[in-house]
């Protein structure tokens, strides 16, 4: 019996030396901070930070949405945009006559203050006018389009370093509408976009229409249209057999000069 004693001390305590390291090497990982992080610890901070799609800036000047057709008629939206942000909206076209007046008259003022408020599309319709709000709000979102559209890459990148001055150019583009003008056979309304001090492009975003006029305006208008960017004024020739349209057209691309500063 006393020959076991030794040995039976010699097992209890390689045991309990097992039994310590094993419950060391158990602890060992929760504590490590390292261990932690491999084990993904730090993955939540790593989605945190993932960018989200913020709205894209809005370029400065003026821009008019596309008209929105609605059941009374048509309502198109131009907005004065400074600094990134809507400083003016207003409505170049609304519903006219009879009782629309008195709905338009009521509610486009309520929108244009909505717009500004909002900086954005995403405004109440005016009670009692669902159907000129519906096409305000179409018309505004087309406008913001265009101006998000016209500000492009450039404008998040001009302030990036000091060595991107040399896109400050196609920055400073600009798309502007004359205001309408009438004429006997209706309205004509021109946007022009002006890069560098030139007209780029120009159209008509109103224009006579109807019997005779669909053929006259579809004839007349890209001859003007052309003849205002080679001039690049409004010193343009009227087309002939559209005297009408050619006068509008010169009297609205004026208009839209003046507000280019041009």
């Amino acid at each position: 019996m006393r020959k076991s004693h030794p040995v039976r001390r010699a097992v209890l305590a390689t045991a309990a030396t097992v039994s310590g390291i094993v419950l060391l090497l158990s602890l060992k990982p929760a504590s490590d901070p390292g261990a932690a992080e491999a084990a993904g610890g730090a993955a939540p901070p790593a989605a945190a930070q993932s960018p989200q799609g913020g709205s894209q800036p809005i370029g400065d000047g003026t821009v008019t949405g596309d008209a929105s057709s609605t059941e009374y008629g048509a309502v198109q939206v131009r907005l004065t945009v400074s600094g990134g942000k809507i400083t003016k909206a207003e409505a170049v076209q609304a519903p006219k006559g009879g009782q629309s007046d008195q709905i338009t008259s009521n509610s486009v003022p309520k929108l244009n203050q909505a717009a500004v408020a909002a900086q954005g599309a995403e405004i109440d319709a005016v009670s009692g006018a669902t159907y000129t709000s519906a096409g305000y709000k179409q018309s505004l979102q087309s406008a913001l389009d265009k101006a998000r559209a016209a500000a492009g890459p450039s404008d998040s990148s001009s302030g990036a370093d000091g060595e991107g001055g040399g896109d400050s150019g196609e920055a400073q583009a600009q798309t502007v509408t004359g205001d309408p003008a009438q004429t006997q056979y209706g309205p004509v309304q021109v946007r022009i976009t002006v890069s560098g001090g030139k007209i780029t492009k120009a159209e008509a975003v109103q224009a006579p229409k109807g019997g005779q006029s669909d053929q006259v305006t579809s004839s007349s208008v890209p001859k003007l249209n052309q003849a205002a960017v080679a001039a690049g004024s409004a010193e343009i020739d009227a087309v002939s057999g559209a005297t009408y349209t050619s006068a509008g057209y010169k009297q609205s691309l004026q208009s839209a000069l003046d507000k280019a500063g041009g």
